[in-house]
């Protein structure tokens, strides 16, 4: 048995040529190693410490209660091009900011008529383009200019990302596309995030990685659950819609 670190940034490979060799290995979380630490004599932090300390953190708390590793190199591209396509939709969304910024200054009544996301539409961009080559040449009008062909740049790689993920997800897990409500990229952050689920013991388990279990903080005759903000919150955030669909961790 093999605990490590879990910072997969660093530890990836060494899980690879473990887990190649047949090895058992589990991941810890560094926040279980400093809890490990408190009662410890000896202070700092070296490698020594550290690996003694995800070694006493394994055997204090049971080695059931980690998860085991697990790498799946499908799930892992599909998790790498939806990363890079948040990226780009975050660069867009500031670059819509910016341009909307120089169009309250050159035509008002253009930006007051702009819906919420209409500059992420070609037919939008035209309008905005053909209205910026009537005005008067200055800088202002060529920096948004400039913007508008940052923008469809930006959309085009936004579109072929998504045509992409779905293409990857349909190959790697299709039964999940079939859920009520989830879609492609849905789908892409569920394996992104989760890759692997038969790692978890049990559906409990998997609710915990997805900090979505409630956990209990009953006094006396009061029983009563608070909101859990541990696991992969961030990553598995999902909106109103999407979360009112039906999701199976067996998918």
């Amino acid at each position: 048995m093999w605990a490590i670190e879990d910072c997969r940034a660093c530890s990836r490979r060494l899980e690879q040529a473990l887990l190649a060799a047949g090895e058992r290995v589990v991941r810890v979380a560094p926040h279980r190693m400093g809890a490990s630490r408190k009662g410890e004599r000896e202070p700092g932090m070296s490698d020594q410490i550290d690996a003694l300390a995800v070694a006493r953190a394994v055997v204090g708390d049971g080695v059931e209660q980690f998860p085991v590793a697990y790498l799946d190199e499908q799930a892992m591209e599909i998790r790498l091009l939806l990363d890079h396509r948040n990226d780009l939709v975050a660069d867009r969304t500031r670059a819509v900011n910016r341009l909307r910024w120089h169009l309250l200054e050159l035509c008002p009544e253009l930006e007051r008529s702009l819906k919420r996301g209409a500059l992420n539409r070609s037919r939008e961009l035209d309008r905005v383009d053909r209205r910026l080559r009537k005005l008067p040449a200055s800088a202002r009008v060529k920096v948004a200019r400039e913007q508008l062909a940052q923008l469809r740049c930006l959309t085009r790689q936004i579109d072929r990302l998504a045509t992409e993920i779905a293409e990857l997800v349909e190959a790697h897990r299709p039964k999940l596309l079939a859920e009520q409500g989830c879609g492609a990229l849905t789908a892409a952050i569920l394996i992104g995030h989760t890759a692997g689920v038969e790692r978890f013991r049990k559906h409990s388990s998997f609710g915990l990685q997805t900090g979505t279990a409630p956990i209990p903080c009953s006094s006396g005759q009061r029983t009563q659950h608070r909101l859990n903000r541990s696991g992969d919150r961030h990553g598995l955030r999902l909106t109103s819609r999407q979360r009112s669909g039906c999701f199976s961790c067996q998918s």
